[in-house]
């Protein structure tokens, strides 16, 4: 009984866990949400990728969260689908390159050089929907991608610093 009633306590933090990050990104998103979305685009919730260095599982939550906020997206026909498998993607080769270094720092750069470099799936929605230039959207949304990742790094470290996020329970 004791290992039902651990695995059920266990399913209910990650099911919760999941739903917090999920709505942080989400109300992030929203509050912002003149940024968020087209050729030009500084979304800071995307701060909330960096949890993924301290807990995998945070993973579904980040995830989720980019999936319920796409459905705002102009071209949300096309985001929701390849803007959130896009994610789950990039969130999972991070998670590989990061197993090659200990340093938070190198692993924070790391993530911020590759989300600002996976953007051009966001740019190839645009041109797709909208028929923007995709090189000029791309480094655009390229430069928005790094800077959100920087300012979201910066308050991410400092979090983690003052808090310690990979001892959380959650």
């Amino acid at each position: 009984m004791k290992n039902i009633s651990r695995t059920s306590s266990s399913t209910v933090k990650t099911i919760v866990s999941t739903a917090v990050i999920a709505a942080m990104y989400v109300a992030v998103t929203m509050i912002i949400q003149p940024f968020a979305y087209g050729p030009i685009q500084v979304r800071l919730s995307e701060m909330f990728n960096y949890l993924v260095l301290f807990k995998k599982r945070y993973v579904w939550g980040v995830t989720l969260g980019v999936f319920l906020s796409n459905f705002m997206s102009p071209t949300w026909t096309l985001d929701v689908p390849i803007g959130t498998i896009s994610t789950l993607i990039v969130l999972f080769f991070i998670l590989w390159l990061c197993r090659f270094t200990k340093d938070l720092r190198v692993k924070f750069v790391i993530m911020a050089v590759v989300f600002a470099l996976s953007m051009f799936t966001v740019a190839g929605e645009l041109y797709i929907a909208f028929k923007t230039p995709f090189w000029v959207s791309y480094l655009s949304i390229c430069a928005g991608e790094l800077l959100s990742m920087v300012i979201g790094g910066v308050v991410m470290f400092e979090v983690n610093r003052r808090l310690d996020i990979s001892s959380f329970r959650m």
